[in-house]
């Protein structure tokens, strides 16, 4: 099941690098171009539902499959195994590299060989694996990365980071919830040394990134840096964006204010309102998270929910429920241009001021899990979350979702189902020809 992500991800680096070298022969990956905007491909894992990617790393390169993770705060691999590279450095312990990590401990590993992972007075890191939550003592590494520049709207050259700090982890982490195919977890996370801090500094560009999520089997992408961004048929969605507050939790996930929930304009009553807003030690609040497949409330939140959103679509047949959903409805009555239209309720997530909300149609509130079958793609958290609200990767699919880190704000386009475009629609097929 999983091969099918693997394979597109390799065409589209292999004819990127292809023509990059094709129509710049005197180029070369490590040239003084200094890009203002990165591109990773995003791929949905038929099997676990989770987003993957794919970047360049090591010398010589290889393409390192990656799960992408909102909470993690760096990038982690696997190293125990096969992991050959010239140009691989675990700096030592105390080091500045290890302050800007901000690992604080020293680390010995029982060898008689050192390598990748495993080195005396090295400063660690603690890896996590986002579904399991399973958790490795992992070394403070660098190497080369190596990844795909945009201008314009067509792909530019490939551009490298020489000494990029990432972890080393024990292949443990990897044997529970993620694909099979996957060699570890890019982190997004608001951290020193996450990814869009690391490209931001190295490059000279806002520390920016933004998720546009296929809602299909077709690539989707990350983008680093500035705008802007513009997709199939010429469209730039970053013009349209609706901001919030972007609120960072003491772990360093990424919170909004949500201060309710309406449904077809009929608000969601809500009893514990306080738990709407996160406290100091990160809990409660609305967090964001492309780890957990559809949007979770807890469960005092949940159940007002339910109720209003199915007096709204009273008229449609219920069907029996398909777990982890507890409403599900006869899809035959709710054709595909009707996710758009007013039969299927609007549900608004109302943000810091009254006026300002996310907009979630059909396509994204509701979930087609059997031939016959549609479900309302919300989870019960139980009484017990950490969280009011959970927003999934389902309710951010086909959305455009920039992370502004300097400006502290979430920007956010709603469907763009509706500007008819998607998140699929990036050209990953026509490069420029000069730098």
């Amino acid at each position: 099941m999983a091969f099918p992500v693997r394979f597109l991800v390799t065409v589209f680096f292999s004819f990127s690098f292809f023509f990059f070298f094709l129509f710049n022969p005197s180029e070369s990956a490590t040239t003084s171009f200094r890009p203002r905007k990165l591109v990773l491909p995003v791929l949905k894992d038929s099997t676990t539902g989770l987003y993957t990617t794919a970047l360049h790393k090591r010398t010589p390169l290889i393409e390192v499959a990656l799960v992408v993770d909102l909470d993690s705060n760096f990038l982690w691999v696997s190293c125990e195994k096969n992991y050959l590279s010239s140009t691989y450095r675990a700096p030592f312990c105390h080091s500045t590299q290890c302050s800007r990590a901000n690992s604080h401990f020293c680390r010995t590993c029982s060898t008689s060989k050192p390598g990748p992972g495993c080195h005396n007075n090295t400063c660690g890191l603690m890896s996590v694996n986002p579904v399991t939550r399973q958790i490795a003592t992992s070394e403070l590494a660098q190497d080369v990365l190596t990844l795909q520049s945009i201008q314009g709207s067509n792909l530019g050259p490939m551009v490298t980071v020489p000494q990029f700090l990432f972890a080393c982890a024990p292949s443990q982490l990897l044997r529970r919830g993620l694909p099979s195919y996957v060699q570890g977890v890019v982190g997004l996370g608001h951290a020193p040394i996450a990814p869009p801090i690391q490209l931001a500094s190295h490059f000279g560009f806002p520390p920016r990134f933004s998720l546009c999520l296929s809602s299909t089997s077709s690539t989707g992408a990350i983008f680093f840096g500035e705008g802007p961004l513009i997709l199939k048929p010429g469209i730039d969605v970053s013009q349209s964006l609706t901001y919030t507050p972007l609120i960072i939790n003491p772990q360093g996930e990424y919170h909004i204010q949500v201060t309710s929930i309406k449904v077809n304009n009929e608000h969601v009553p809500v009893n514990n309102t306080s738990l709407l807003t996160m406290d100091k030690n990160g809990y409660g609040g609305t967090k964001m998270s492309t780890t957990e497949p559809y949007t979770v409330l807890h469960h005092s939140i949940y159940e007002p929910f339910i109720q209003t959103f199915t007096k709204q679509l009273s008229g449609i047949p219920r069907v029996k429920n398909v777990q982890p959903f507890t409403v599900c409805y006869d899809s035959r009555k709710l054709s595909s241009t009707e996710l758009r239209s007013p039969n299927v309720p609007n549900i608004d997530i109302v943000l810091h001021q009254p006026n300002v909300y996310w907009r979630i149609t059909g396509a994204n509130s509701m979930k087609e899990v059997k031939p016959g079958v549609m479900c309302l793609s919300f989870v019960d958290g139980g009484l017990q979350a950490t969280k009011a609200i959970i927003i999934g990767a389902h309710q951010m699919e086909d959305n455009l979702v920039q992370f502004e880190l300097v400006k502290s704000r979430l920007g956010f386009s709603s469907s763009l189902l509706l500007r008819r475009t998607s998140c699929s629609n990036f050209n990953f097929s026509v490069s420029a020809t000069t730098p």
